[in-house]
């Protein structure tokens, strides 16, 4: 059960529903036709472009930026101005991304941040009005789907259920599905209120080791009480229990147990590595001090205040389903927009 990292290109199981139609070159970009997914999360602002090509589709471009929409909102139930600043900046780069490779079908989703604020919808309209970009503000359960139908083919073999989570900025979903058929079919799933911005925020912090470990306790204690429903559901006496995380806490973590200096996509995604390892470095992670953190390779200063949430998070979820070993997708939400705007299969 060691560390055996695993590589799977972009594949889909028959041609797009689709195909893109022949159209004529504009500029100096391809002529193929060009799908566009833009996820905007509590955290981070990503976007992705793609032409089909074969079986699956080829990324021509992408954009990520880490905006932090959703900071204050726990306290305040509001997006504040400067985070709306800075995400509207991010949304213009995308906006001219989007023109530039001449994007013909794509769409733009809004997740916890927006479906918990109370000017969520005045800042969609401000999106719209000044970027051009609409974005929908989707509901947990097609969060969660969306997840799953981008992250799907990292799944180990197996025979039992596998349990899929994506740790966001304001929400985690956790998806239990059957892989028996070429897409996972959905068994059950939950989203609870709780990404490394609204946890941080709510129960993060402390002075010294000591308080940084109870500020750690506190936050599992949280988590787990939201899971605690659905932890109640799940079955019992696997054989083998499958996991398969996706979200920048486990990429990010990832990158530590590899001992890299800076995030390599390629190494990252598809890796399978311990979870006896991801404790022990989350472990180590919840002592240190907010600059120490800043110190680590892959975290840095901007992820150090939030990576400590995240541990608490993926350790829960360790705790309800353990597994011995944990997928790691650096693929998701984005990814499964572009297979349904190309007429895959969704689970």
């Amino acid at each position: 059960m060691g560390d055996v990292p695993t590589r799977r290109p972009y594949r889909q199981a028959k041609p797009p529903a689709r195909p893109a139609p022949p159209r004529p070159q504009r500029g100096r970009w391809s002529d193929a036709q060009a799908y566009a997914a833009l996820d905007l999360g509590t955290n981070n602002c990503r976007l992705l472009i793609a032409r089909p090509q074969g079986g699956g589709f080829a990324v021509v471009d992408a954009f990520s930026r880490i905006v932090r929409l959703g900071e204050g909102l726990a306290t305040t139930g509001r997006l504040s101005d400067a985070a709306i600043d800075r995400t509207i900046a991010a949304l213009r780069v995308c906006a001219d991304k989007l023109r530039r490779r001449n994007v013909t079908l794509s769409r733009a989703v809004a997740t916890e941040a927006c479906r918990r604020a109370v000017n969520g919808p005045a800042f969609i309209a401000r999106a719209l009005a000044e970027t051009g970009i609409h974005l929908d503000i989707i509901s947990a359960e097609e969060e969660a789907r969306l997840a799953v139908l981008g992250c799907h083919a990292l799944i180990e073999p197996g025979e039992d259920p596998a349990l899929v989570f994506d740790i966001g900025g304001g929400s985690t979903e956790l998806v239990l599905v059957d892989t028996h058929g070429p897409v996972p079919r959905i068994l059950d799933w939950h989203s609870a209120p709780w990404g490394v911005v609204s946890l941080t925020e709510s129960a993060g912090g402390g002075e010294g080791e000591a308080g940084r470990l109870a500020a750690y306790a506190r936050m599992r204690e949280i988590v787990a009480d939201s899971f605690a429903d659905f932890t109640r559901r799940l079955p019992r006496d696997l054989k083998r229990p499958r996991l398969l995380g996706t979200s920048g806490t486990v990429t990010t973590l990832g990158s530590v147990h590899l001992g890299l200096s800076q995030y390599d996509r390629a190494a990252v995604d598809g890796l399978i590595v311990p979870t006896a390892a991801m404790r022990a470095i989350s472990a180590d992670l919840s002592r240190k001090s907010l600059a120490a953190r800043g110190k680590v390779a892959c975290i840095g200063p901007e992820r150090a205040d939030l990576v400590v949430a995240g541990c608490a998070i993926l350790e829960t979820i360790l705790d309800l389903w353990p597994a011995e070993r944990l997928g790691i997708a650096d693929r998701g939400i984005r990814e499964g927009i572009l297979r349904r705007l190309m007429g895959i299969t969704r689970p």
